[in-house]
């Protein structure tokens, strides 16, 4: 008897950068100044443009901590553009 689960999959899946998804969904104004500050960010704070360096920094954001003008969900979506700089900071 053959399982169905197993005869019913794709052969591949579809990789989805979730970072990418949520800055596909601000619109193209918003994800433009998103990628702005990110990279001013990033040379401000991370001038050697290391990943490790950049995905910490969007850790930090996505934790919570940020000053009294940056709402929870500008953090979050400056965080997605800070690790979409450090994906190709890699390569």
């Amino acid at each position: 008897m053959l399982n169905r689960q197993t005869s019913d999959r794709p052969d591949q899946a579809e990789v989805v950068q979730l970072d990418d998804v949520m800055l596909e969904a601000c619109g193209p104004i918003l994800r433009a100044q998103l990628m702005t500050e990110a990279a001013m960010l990033a040379e401000a704070f991370a001038p050697e443009g290391r990943a490790e360096q950049l995905r910490a920094m969007a850790a930090t954001l996505a934790s919570g901590a940020r000053d009294e003008e940056m709402d929870r969900e500008r953090a979050r979506r400056l965080a997605c553009a800070l690790r979409c700089l450090a994906r190709e900071s890699e390569g």
